[in-house]
């Protein structure tokens, strides 16, 4: 096995992420639903889920079963609910795993219901209405039947309907006229929910945005999401509110050259240097997550100082012009980090490449290995 460094990495923090979960928890002083979907937003499904509950998450959440299901076959018991769930979801695996799973349609209370008979086991169901995001979520003329499906359900014995809940829209501008109007249809399909005697499903509405910023929006359980790996949900410093960033991305130079002045860098040749300089090669890309539309934009520590990228990324690796600093091959360059050692952040990236930093971490990979720094879940 060589022992050479990697050519690119992603450090991941997990005590940063334990640390994020246990202050977002002192915050809520409520049951909190760590949200590990889409491999840890990047960060990895299994050890952040790990450290999250390590810093003392309730439950965890994922989009579809097939996370769920990994988390189950590493050995992860906790809480947990699954649900971006299609026609023909396997919630019969599901269901054998103890995950809980939430629909949005009567159809969907229909295929859990044959899954729970199928296997014995009741289920355990969150329903969710559309409260004004337009996307998951029965819409309120719909939420009646939906509730009267799994109402009969609960009845028979099927299904026990444990959760009701939504998602908001505009959570990161806390003022939005929408969150009001949002949080009164959400009140409105909870007394559907009551009246029709699901009386003892917990509420949750709250994501990373709203659970720092929307205290009115916490009901009985909170969602947070990128807030768990330390990141703003609402663009701007995660100190304020007790995070760190977990992820640092980082790679190796490949190669430095001295080049005139008025060279062209790079496809198109969209930048060139205007004196002498040296260009440093680093061996990502699009390929490997980095955004084109950073080209020419986006911050990269190197040489002791930030610096943009010079000219296109490419498929698999992009310049940076370094002027005279003194980098070689196989120095270190941080793309992003928690920012205290001078690095930039995903912040600063996403704003760079107009994009939200919640995409630039959950797109990071390809030819990046993958480190883990701490102990939070590992032991």
């Amino acid at each position: 096995m060589s022992s050479a460094p990697a050519r690119a990495e992603l450090v991941v923090d997990l005590d940063a992420i334990a640390a994020n979960t246990a202050a977002l928890r002192e915050r809520v002083g409520r049951p909190l639903m760590a949200v590990v979907k889409a491999d840890g937003y990047g960060h990895g499904l299994v050890p952040s889920a790990r450290a999250a509950l390590a810093g003392g998450a309730d439950a965890l959440g994922v989009a579809v079963v097939e996370e769920a299901l990994a988390l189950r076959a590493a050995g992860v018991t906790a809480p947990l609910l699954a649900w971006l769930n299609a026609p023909g979801e396997d919630f019969a695996a599901a269901l054998t795993a103890d995950v809980e799973v939430s629909v949005n349609a009567t159809w969907g209370v229909e295929e859990v219901v044959a899954a729970a008979r199928a296997t014995g086991r009741t289920a355990r169901l969150h329903l969710k209405v559309d409260t004004g995001l337009s996307r998951g979520g029965a819409t309120p003329d719909e939420w009646p039947a939906v509730v009267a499906a799994a109402a009969k359900a609960a009845a028979d014995g099927d299904v026990e309907v444990v959760g009701l809940w939504s998602h908001l829209a505009y959570a990161d501008a806390p003022t939005h006229p929408t969150i009001g109007r949002q949080k009164a249809v959400f009140e409105e399909a909870v007394t559907v929910a009551r009246d029709a005697g699901l009386r003892d499903a917990r509420r949750h509405l709250a994501n990373s945005a709203a659970t720092v910023a929307l205290p009115e929006t916490w009901y009985d359980l909170v969602r947070p999401g990128i807030a768990i790996y330390g990141l703003d949900p609402l663009g701007g410093d995660p100190a304020a509110y007790g995070l760190r960033p977990a992820m640092t991305a980082e790679a190796r130079v490949m190669l430095t050259k001295r080049v005139p002045a008025g060279v062209g860098v790079s496809y198109g040749h969209t930048y060139s240097p205007s004196t002498e300089t040296t260009l440093a090669i680093v061996p990502v890309g699009y390929a490997d997550g980095i955004p084109r539309a950073a080209s020419n934009r986006a911050p990269v520590l190197a040489g002791g100082a930030q610096r943009p990228i010079a000219g296109r990324v490419c498929m698999d690796q992009f310049v940076l012009d370094v002027g005279d600093a003194d980098v070689h091959a196989g120095d270190r360059v941080v793309l992003w980090g928690p920012g205290t050692d001078g690095e930039p952040t995903a912040q600063q990236w996403a704003d760079a490449a107009d994009t939200i930093h919640y995409e630039l971490v959950a797109r990071i990979g390809g030819r990046f290995a993958r480190r883990y720094t701490g102990t939070a879940g590992t032991v």
